[in-house]
């Protein structure tokens, strides 16, 4: 019997019949009714083609039911700051920083045909559905994804998978999923599949998937600043993506989905570790998925509240919904990220200013061995800033002494980080 219950109230989410925060004493009442999300989209995730690809970070072997293991035990720490979902791929996501073909990863659940589902995945979303539903988790599983497209043979298989996965989820029998029946339906290889490629053939899977799994809210983005009517109408939830969104264009495409009158969750379940949107997001009643990158979304994950920018977004989530934290020193605002144990693939790192308040930076210099190497000037604060959810490597080496980030502050105040290597 499942413990937590999703439903919507024109734009407002209630879990158990209450509006989503409503039973923490204190909290916001202007957060109520929101379902602040991150993408944890690999959590049943596996690569049957190259398992060893993904042996890193620490780790000796990749191991699929570790890994979905690690994120259970992790749900408790992300739900005390105020997630309430999270979403999860069924052909997971792209790890996009160390992988330049997509199409080399098979990281599937479906046949060709689309007519049936490998039990191992079916095991590990199950178990992850069920760990969620215990501690009051909504659970959004997007169905398909790009970077798997060619592993369906046609529109015909499209339909069947869609069919099938609607299957599992009733079988497994929770009341706490919500269904994404495709991540950006309009980019890369979806191509290859006009049903998912086309607002009007996407809005037809988001009919056959409600239908198929017996009422379930269903939703589909599209790539970040999209938005088509359509397919929103079409939707229970309007799901949207923000990627390489300023705040103002995030603003803007809330906007514009309310001009049209549809009176139905706002949810956007990918952005990525630009926090600052979070005040847009508060502020225009709309759900926001935080989305990192590098830490959830290169396998193995990490799923734990990491220091700098997990931290950060959890802190100023919980600030948000009115969960009251202990205070943080001002100096332990900023952090210099990329340099943490294990975090290397190839001789690569991925450095990055985090920030409790990145709204207050101007800009960030960042210095390698006392030489400017970078400067950064848009959240998120990157060296090799490539837009909002992507930076370009840096190759360390053996002269490398130290790294320092200046952080000049709108009020004239700076901030220096440095991390000292060897």
């Amino acid at each position: 019997m499942s413990k937590t219950h999703i439903q919507t109230d024109g734009e407002r989410f209630l879990i158990n019949g209450r509006l989503t925060y409503s039973e923490i004493e204190d909290s916001n009442p202007n957060a109520h009714g929101l379902l602040m999300n991150a993408r944890f989209i690999q959590g049943i995730f596996d690569d049957k083609a190259n398992p060893e690809k993904f042996a890193r970070f620490g780790k000796r072997k990749f191991d699929p039911e570790e890994n979905t293991d690690a994120l259970i035990a992790a749900l408790p720490e992300w739900y005390s700051y105020g997630l309430r979902a999270f979403t999860v791929g069924l052909q997971g996501g792209g790890p996009v920083f160390t992988v330049d073909d997509l199409t080399t990863i098979h990281n599937t659940p479906f046949s060709e045909d689309g007519k049936s589902f490998d039990e191992a995945y079916e095991g590990r979303l199950e178990r992850l559905i069920k760990a969620a539903d215990d501690i009051g988790m909504i659970v959004i599983v997007s169905f398909l994804y790009q970077g798997q497209a060619h592993r369906l043979r046609d529109g015909r298989a499209v339909r069947n998978a869609v069919s099938t996965a609607c299957a599992v989820l009733k079988n497994i029998n929770s009341s706490n999923v919500i269904i994404e029946v495709a991540n950006e339906h309009n980019v890369g290889n979806f191509k290859l599949h006009p049903i998912i490629h086309s607002a009007e053939g996407a809005a037809y899977l988001i009919e056959l998937a409600r239908e198929q799994s017996g009422g379930m809210p269903v939703g589909c983005s599209g790539g970040g600043y999209y938005i088509n009517k359509e397919l929103a109408d079409a939707s229970d939830v309007i799901l949207i993506h923000g990627n390489g969104c300023t705040r103002q264009e995030f603003y803007n495409m809330v906007k514009r989905i309310r001009a049209w009158d549809m009176n139905k969750p706002i949810v956007c379940n990918e952005d990525s570790p630009c926090i600052g949107q979070l005040e847009v997001a508060f502020r225009n009643y709309a759900s926001w998925g935080y989305y990192n990158n590098l830490t959830k979304q290169e396998p193995p994950a990490d799923w734990r509240v990491t220091p700098g920018e997990d931290t950060f977004f959890a802190r100023r989530m919980a600030e948000g919904i009115g969960i009251e934290l202990p205070p943080i020193p001002f100096e332990q605002q900023y952090y210099l990220q990329g340099f943490e144990p294990d975090m290397t693939v190839d001789n690569k790192r991925w450095i990055r200013l985090a920030s409790l308040y990145p709204e207050s930076i101007n800009y960030v210099e960042f210095y390698r061995n006392g030489k400017l190497v970078d400067i950064a000037y848009d959240e998120p604060f990157t060296v090799n800033y490539e837009t909002t959810w992507i930076q370009s490597p840096c190759y360390i080496n053996r002269e490398d002494r130290e790294w320092k980030a200046v952080v000049y502050l709108r009020n004239g105040e700076i901030v220096e980080k440095a991390v000292h290597i060897g």
